[in-house]
């Protein structure tokens, strides 16, 4: 019971911080990993997918109601999401990531330091592309950070807010709406292949889901009441602690 309540409150928390800028596995994974040390790695990745997906889904929806999306973009930008996430995470079976793990620190580096510079940059949403440029561009968003996420992993929801702030110009209010839609895709992508190799242990995921599911409605509100600013200063935030986190994974642990 005792370890049910510290997930359940772990996954709380993520939902919160999922729901506003992405990031969310940043607390639920070294939760998950701290309370059963002993679990097969993968079976904690499952299960961290079955319970967080619902949180993530619900904010994608909470947001399509109240924020105006572009959905000629967007829905292309799915179903690339969740081809990329395939594909990474088929690769992750043959290549490893190491690699990866120790290059993600200077990555996460070099994107707050942009944002940093740039302190106008998403503050005001306005789009710069349209019609089929804004499609391809925002597949192409979705292909390449659904492959990491399937790939890799850490990060993948703040990686889509950037990127839909630097190159499709929205403001961090609307790009945090976008990103829930596909980051849902790769989610799900990764929870059918975890599902399938009977790496989720779906009575922690239930409980999880439902705390997670609670976090995001207060995240999502939040974020829609405060706006871009407020989904800004998260941002920064959780990019921070995810450089230090995947620092200390990819040279101190």
């Amino acid at each position: 019971m005792t370890e049910l309540i510290v997930i359940a409150l772990a996954s709380l928390l993520a939902g919160f911080v999922d729901a506003v800028v992405g990031g969310g596995g940043l607390v639920l994974v070294p939760a998950l990993f701290g309370v059963f040390p002993a679990a097969a790695p993968a079976t904690l990745f499952g299960t961290n997918k079955g319970g967080a997906i619902w949180g993530t889904a619900l904010a994608a929806l909470q947001y399509a109601r109240r924020v105006t999306l572009p959905w000629h973009a967007l829905l292309p930008a799915f179903a690339a999401a969740l081809l990329g996430s395939f594909a990474g995470a088929w690769t992750v079976t043959l290549v490893p990531a190491d690699g990866l793990r120790l290059a993600l620190p200077f990555i996460l580096l070099l994107v707050l330091i942009y944002t940093l510079a740039k302190k106008d940059m998403g503050r005001e949403h306005a789009p710069r592309l349209s019609g089929a440029t804004e499609i391809w561009v925002a597949s192409a968003i979705g292909l390449l950070i659904g492959f990491y996420d399937g790939f890799f992993g850490p990060g993948t929801g703040s990686f889509f807010v950037f990127l839909f702030v630097r190159f499709l110009g929205f403001d961090f209010l609307h790009a945090s709406a976008s990103a829930k839609i596909l980051n849902t895709a790769t989610n799900f992508a990764a929870l059918v292949l975890f599902a399938s190799k009977g790496h989720v242990w779906w009575h922690i995921a239930a409980v999880m889901a439902v705390a997670n599911v609670l976090g995001s409605l207060v995240g999502t509100r939040m974020a829609l009441k405060h706006g871009a600013g407020f989904v800004r200063g998260a941002f920064i935030i959780v990019v921070s602690a995810l450089i230090l986190k995947t620092a200390w994974d990819g040279f101190v642990r």
